[in-house]
């Protein structure tokens, strides 16, 4: 007879416990490394070994350093930038498009973008373009729900992400508040 007892169900998984703190570490890692010395080449074996774990634990759970750089921007990009509700799209298009442009004029951000993009090739940028779209969504359905006709989410995609993206990531362009307000008023003129 045994006395060991059964393990309480869910007990193989540990939130909280080694496998965040490894994803957290190596998390950081990733963001310390694109942000310091966007010139060091990005393989998992330096990526380990700045979390303090081994590469084995990386190839585990990613597979890539690309897939790895994907679950970064998608962790880093989930949530951060609140949706704006004023009563106007116009308005909620305004502020969203400036709050994004502050995102991306962040040196730290901005690097994790590039190297995501730049490694992670389409399963990057759909880490990157994934969330601002969902919210781009909520923005649009709330005016819908108001009554209104806002335009697609693939217009808006293009008359504000994409130019937001591309001269943030390719440009040394400013994204300042009078441009990104230029965005708008070409998806909504008066």
């Amino acid at each position: 007879m045994s006395t060991t007892a059964s393990p309480a169900p869910g007990a193989g998984s540990r939130p909280g416990g080694r496998s965040a703190r490894v994803r957290a570490a190596v998390h950081l890692a990733v963001r310390e490394l694109v942000a310091d010395d966007p010139g060091e080449p990005l393989t998992i074996p330096v990526l380990a070994a700045r979390a303090g774990v081994h590469a084995t634990t990386v190839y585990r759970r990613w597979g890539t350093v690309g897939e790895l750089l994907a679950d970064v921007a998608t962790s880093r990009f989930s949530g951060d930038i609140v949706v704006p509700d004023t009563g106007s799209l116009r308005s909620d298009l305004e502020r969203y498009a400036s709050d994004l442009a502050k995102d991306l004029c962040d040196p730290d951000t901005l690097a994790l973008v590039r190297a995501t993009i730049g490694i992670g090739g389409e399963q990057g940028a759909a880490a990157c373009r994934g969330e601002r779209q969902q919210q781009l969504e909520a923005i649009l359905e709330r005016e819908r729900a108001r009554g209104g006709h806002p335009p697609t989410l693939e217009r808006t995609t293009d008359a504000v992400l994409a130019p937001l993206y591309y001269r943030g990531v390719f440009t040394n362009d400013p994204l300042t508040p009078e441009w990104t307000r230029t965005l708008v008023s070409h998806l909504l003129p008066d």
